[in-house]
């Protein structure tokens, strides 16, 4: 009993991790008659709020102070920063100019890459399996882009800053909390000052207090999933957090299409289906290959 509570506790946190960044879209549709740079600076000024009380709360300033002191960590997070404020300002164009579908292929093809960059930064090496994956994603973006005479840069560029971005998380010796601590803490001023010169000129869209209202809650929405998936991470296995990251992508497409009436034409539908291909191969080879090493753990000598 005391095995599996603690392991249903981490998937009910799984799910309401990736749950929420799958419908997270909806709460930027709210506030999409605010300009995407805008709602940017929002999200940095809220979020580093909301972050910085928790970490007061937490005990973790020193923490803090002491990963920014170190050079080599300082200039990573410089890096990680820049990377995931352009990651954030492509999910929010995005949504607000209605190529939701778009971001959902991003986030399939994301783990895919990750898989790549492993290949590629750290020498790993590919099973088989995954190199049968990653040509499927491949020939399925290709497809796509080949079908509607546009490459799907959108997608890509989601896909692969996540990626480098998760890549620089791997390389840091800093946790969750610090880290994006750090990050929102170096985009803050600039939000800041960007708020101030709309205001100034006049330029801001986002002033109304209902409006105001929601824009506030972008800490939360922000930080929310984050503290519930650090939750599931400490309980599960990697393979079953594997498989639960692709929740998040697939109720994206299923807001795209049910909600947002976004047109589904057939060479996105056949680009999809060879990427949900691609993630059913992958998962099944992960979870093999999990209870191979687990399997060869408990062997006696």
């Amino acid at each position: 009993m005391t095995n599996t509570a603690p392991s249903r506790r981490g998937l009910l946190l799984g799910i309401g991790a990736y749950g929420s960044w799958g419908l997270i879209p909806l709460y930027f549709k709210a506030v999409k008659h605010v300009a995407p740079m805008e709602l940017l600076a929002h999200r940095a000024v809220w979020s580093f709020i909301v972050l910085a009380i928790l970490t007061r709360v937490l005990g973790r300033w020193h923490d803090l102070r002491r990963d920014l002191s170190n050079p080599r960590t300082l200039g990573l997070l410089v890096l990680s920063t820049l990377l995931i404020a352009g990651n954030w300002l492509l999910f929010l164009h995005a949504v607000i100019s209605g190529q939701l579908l778009q971001s959902s292929l991003g986030y399939f093809i994301n783990p895919l890459v990750n898989v790549l960059l492993g290949v590629l930064v750290f020498r790993e090496r590919l099973r088989p399996m995954q190199i049968v994956c990653i040509t499927i994603a491949a020939a399925s973006v290709l497809w796509l882009a080949r079908s509607v005479d546009q490459f799907p840069w959108l997608a890509v560029s989601l896909a692969v800053s996540f990626a480098v971005y998760a890549l620089l998380r791997k390389l840091m010796p800093v946790d969750g909390l610090i880290s994006l601590t750090a990050e929102t803490a170096m985009l803050m001023p600039i939000g800041i000052v960007y708020l101030a010169w709309l205001l100034g000129t006049s330029r801001a869209t986002g002033n109304s207090p209902p409006t105001l209202g929601l824009l506030m809650l972008s800490g939360l929405v922000t930080t929310i999933p984050l503290l519930l998936f650090g939750g599931a991470a400490r309980r599960l296995p990697l393979s079953t957090l594997g498989i639960l990251q692709y929740l998040a992508p697939t109720l994206q497409f299923l807001l795209a299409v049910a909600v947002f009436r976004e047109k589904l034409t057939s060479a996105t539908l056949v680009s999809f289906a060879g990427i949900w291909v691609a993630i059913a191969i992958y998962a099944a080879d992960s979870i093999r290959a999990h209870r191979a090493t687990a399997m060869s753990v408990v062997e006696p000598d």
